[in-house]
């Protein structure tokens, strides 16, 4: 695996770390905080170049679904919202909606991509054995 990758991983470790911290004031932590710590820790580990690639695939497609119900109404007025009110406190229901699919998204993306890493380096472990 590359340091590109390591470095990748890495920064995502800490950025759930901190979304984790930032969801102790959410109106439902026991739901977020975990799940952003999960993410984090698996970053974490394909930050040292460990991928539980079935653990990795099953949070994949867990965060795709539980992010279909809170697929957001309208996007583009939720940009508009946040870019005028210029601070990260939560105005409607509708913003932390949305807030929560994109988390639920880039938590997928990430475990996605950690799991994509991890079956091209087990598939490159093979080919070196034989």
């Amino acid at each position: 695996m590359n340091k590109s990758w390591k470095v990748f991983f890495g920064v995502w470790a800490l950025l759930f770390l901190l979304f984790a911290y930032l969801q102790l004031n959410d109106p439902d932590p026991e739901w977020w905080v975990p799940a952003y710590l999960l993410a984090a820790t698996m970053s974490g580990l394909g930050a040292f170049g460990f991928f539980p690639i079935r653990i990795l695939v099953v949070l994949t497609f867990g965060y795709l679904i539980v992010a279909m119900f809170f697929w957001p109404e309208n996007i583009g007025g939720w940009i508009s919202q946040e870019w005028a009110q210029k601070d990260l406190t939560m105005k409607t229901e509708q913003m932390e909606i949305n807030r929560e699919f994109f988390g639920l998204v880039i938590m997928a993306v990430v475990s996605a991509l950690a799991a994509i890493v991890g079956r091209q380096q087990y598939l490159a472990g093979k080919k070196d054995l034989n």
